[in-house]
């Protein structure tokens, strides 16, 4: 019987030192742990990292700060329907004119570009069916949206 509590007092001491060394916070083992997550190849680092850049330029004696934005021409129509539009205009979900149906677009395009941008960035409802405001998706900007509509005209007319 003496034997087993030794063991049993053994093995508890042994546990009780494991569990305490795993716990303490030795010095400079968060940031060894914080290094080790960062380069592990699991891709933290990246989704972290800053967005955007500052370039910097000197023109004569003077310098200036070019920062990188997006233009109405950089937008990609056809990213952004891809994206957003072609759930519902890609299969005519809720009354929706599907891209390529030239029958279904001929009285929105004679209605002009200006009635599809407002219809399509404050949303529609209508006899036929609904359009929500931005295709339902509020993080896109005015300009994201025309080019989508520009993009499903060009391919519906």
């Amino acid at each position: 019987m003496k034997s087993y509590l030794i063991i049993f007092t053994l093995a508890l001491v042994l546990f009780g030192f494991f569990f305490v060394e795993h716990h303490l916070d030795t010095p400079g083992r968060t940031a060894a742990d914080r290094e080790t997550l960062m380069s592990d190849g699991s891709g933290i680092a990246a989704r972290i990292a800053a967005v955007g850049q500052i370039k910097t330029a000197q023109a004569q004696s003077s310098t200036t700060t070019q920062v990188a934005s997006t233009t109405e021409a950089a937008v990609d129509g056809q990213k952004v329907y891809q994206s957003a539009c072609i759930a519902c205009h890609g299969a005519g979900v809720a009354g929706a004119p599907m891209v390529g149906n030239a029958a279904t677009w001929t009285d929105r395009i004679a209605a002009g570009n200006d009635s599809l941008y407002a219809n399509a960035i404050n949303g529609l409802v209508g006899s036929s069916g609904v359009m929500p405001a931005k295709g339902g998706n509020p993080t896109l900007s005015d300009a994201e949206v025309k080019a989508a509509v520009d993009h499903m005209v060009s391919q519906s007319q």
